[in-house]
């Protein structure tokens, strides 16, 4: 007698996820290194790859060569370097990396659920993937205030989970934010910022001291515009706004799982990330009325899964003003 049809099923499932698991287990292995048996090489391994990331790659991070940036530019850019804050989170991504049955149930779960929802709503789901792009005193810096600074409201546009908002919102007494990833809209409410839709924060009736759009203008329909409304929408006079732009610049926007040309096509000149930053500051900044009064480079983090500790991409981070 053949065996029942849902049983059959059962089973076939079963099988396919143990394959699964030992598929992702063995490639973890391949990647990471940890295939090797003695401890003593192994800790050598783990060594060699530390130092080697902490040393030389993880400099290349905040490299710019001044003369190649626009003189309009070049006396605005600020250096920047690896801080403690910043060595933190990454020793905190290779911790949660290393948990094998979490990335596991990750992996399966992007897996099963990547075709009909976005990467950005399966890590709200997980609480996973952190966000880094500047520490506290490196937003400091760059904004030229001093740690009991303090002012009114603060929006951040596209907040993700609020990782990068936190860093933030110390200096605030308001904190605002947008998201349309609704499970990361439950994040952010659950450290009570207040959630504003992104038809409405422009017409809140009051202006924001600070507004951040932080690696949002490459994956909006229409970035001309929203840098338009920012400008409208900050204080006048002492209003700033913090933009941070991955380069080299390459814009779309995520729907559904699929990547698509936003309506609104920024074409970026430049094939250095210097020659990227000034048509920037000159051809887009500028031509909306805003004014760069500060730029860095930064590495934007984000917490890895079971193959890689971390995820890095080369950001421009922009302080700007309005044009009087």
């Amino acid at each position: 007698m053949s065996p029942h049809p849902q049983m059959r099923s059962t089973l076939l499932f079963c099988a396919w996820v143990v394959f699964y698991i030992s598929f992702l287990v063995a490639t973890r292995r391949m990647w990471t290194g940890k295939y090797v048996r003695n401890p003593f090489a192994r800790s050598l391994f783990a060594k060699m790859v530390s130092e080697s990331e902490y040393s030389a790659e993880n400099q290349e991070w905040y490299r710019c060569c001044p003369d190649l940036l626009g003189e309009s530019v070049r006396p605005l850019f600020v250096q920047s370097d690896l801080d403690a804050d910043t060595r933190t989170f990454l020793k905190i991504s290779e911790e949660k990396s290393g948990w094998l049955f979490t990335q596991l149930y990750h992996s399966f779960f992007s897996t099963v659920f990547s075709p009909i929802m976005s990467r950005t709503s399966i890590n709200g789901f997980l609480g996973r993937g952190s966000m880094f792009v500047f520490s506290g005193d490196q937003f400091r810096r760059l904004l030229g205030i001093r740690p009991d600074w303090k002012a009114d409201r603060l929006l951040d546009l596209g907040a993700g989970d609020g990782g990068v908002t936190d860093v933030m919102g110390s200096h605030f007494r308001e904190i605002y934010a947008t998201e349309v990833s609704i499970p990361m809209r439950w994040q952010l409410q659950k450290k009570n910022y207040k959630l504003l839709e992104i038809e409405e924060w422009q017409n809140t009736g009051f202006q924001y001291d600070v507004i951040s759009c932080l690696n949002l203008l490459d994956r909006c329909e229409q970035p001309l515009d929203l840098l338009r409304d920012i400008k409208k929408a900050l204080v006048p006079g002492s209003g700033r706004v913090i933009v941070a732009a991955v380069v080299p610049f390459q814009p779309y926007i995520e729907i559904g799982g699929r990547w698509e040309r936003p309506k609104q096509h920024l074409k970026i000149k430049g094939k250095s990330w210097e020659e990227q930053v000034t048509n920037l500051s000159i051809e887009v900044f500028s031509k909306v009325g805003l004014e760069v009064e500060a730029v860095t480079r930064l590495p934007y983090l984000c917490e890895g899964d079971m193959y890689k500790d971390y995820y890095v991409l080369d950001d421009a981070v922009f302080v700007l003003k309005a044009q009087e």
